[in-house]
């Protein structure tokens, strides 16, 4: 991918929308584009929080160990989706494994221009906001499900 392409990626982001030109070419610039084949893995559980990524194409699975009962999936994430924020907002290592699944291509952001720019943007600092409000919905919504399958094996 060249770089007026990842700025046209990073325009069609929700988080990313409001940035001016100069702002999503400096993304653009210190980006670094990824490409993965099934099964091969982004980050680990426990991993430093060195970066954020972007699914330009393919899907990431998102999944935990726990215990004996083995692996988890906790989500599946396509196109424009991003993962790592957490861990780079939080300053905590990763609190999960994600894999490719199936051909992947991603934008690798390294956390502290990812950080600059939430920082330095209200607009992109509320739909950060909105992306994480939204996931944790979503693991809310996991974990209950989760627990009406398992009920003794979730700890509660």
């Amino acid at each position: 991918m060249d770089y007026k392409e990842a700025v046209s990626v990073l325009r069609g982001i929700p988080v990313f929308a409001s940035l001016d030109t100069a702002s999503l070419k400096l993304l653009a610039f210190s980006s670094s584009y990824l490409s993965l084949d099934d099964g091969e893995a982004l980050c680990h559980q426990g991993d430093p929080g060195d970066s954020v990524f972007l699914v330009d194409e393919g899907e990431v699975e998102v999944s935990i160990v726990v215990g004996d009962t083995g692996r988890i999936r906790l989500a599946t994430l396509g196109r424009h989706d991003i993962f790592g924020e957490m861990a780079v907002i939080c300053n905590q290592p990763r609190t999960a494994d994600v894999h490719a699944r199936g051909p992947l291509k991603v934008l690798k952001i390294e956390a502290d221009v990812f950080l600059q720019l939430i920082t330095a943007n209200p607009d992109a600092a509320l739909g950060m906001m909105r992306v994480l409000a939204e996931r944790l919905m979503r693991f809310t919504e996991r974990y209950e499900q989760l627990k009406r399958e398992r009920p003794n094996s979730t700890g509660m």
